[in-house]
C-alpha cells in the first residue's frame, strides 16, 4: 500500500511504443528512483478515435511485451505494469446518461 509519494501513470497507446520508451527513459533519468511508475494497458478506441486507423485498436501482446521488457532493461525500481488482457475494456466504462 502506498501511503505517500509520487505515482506516475502512463497509458500505452497502440503504434506508439517508441514514445512510451522515451517517457519511461526520461522518468528514469530525471525523477527520483523512489517514484512509482504505473504503466497502464487498458486503452481501447472510443468516440472519434475509431476514425483513426493507427489508434483504432487495443495494444497488441507484442507491444505489451516490448514495454514490459524495457521497464526491466531500465531497472525502474518501483515500476508496475497492468496485466495484459484481451477482455473488452468497454465493459468497465460507465454508461453516461443525461
Amino acid at each position: 500500500m502506498i501511503t505517500k509519494g509520487l505515482i506516475i501513470r502512463h497509458l500505452i497507446l497502440p503504434n506508439n511504443i517508441e514514445n512510451s520508451k522515451k517517457i519511461l527513459k526520461w522518468i528514469k533519468e530525471n525523477i527520483d528512483e523512489e517514484v512509482y511508475v504505473s504503466v497502464m494497458t487498458q486503452y481501447f478506441p472510443t468516440y472519434k478515435s475509431k476514425e483513426y486507423p493507427e489508434i483504432n485498436r487495443k495494444i497488441s501482446k507484442e507491444e505489451y511485451k516490448k514495454i514490459e521488457d524495457y521497464i526491466y532493461k531500465l531497472d525502474i525500481k518501483n515500476g508496475y505494469m497492468q496485466d495484459y488482457t484481451e477482455e473488452d475494456e468497454e465493459q468497465y466504462v460507465p454508461k453516461w446518461e443525461y
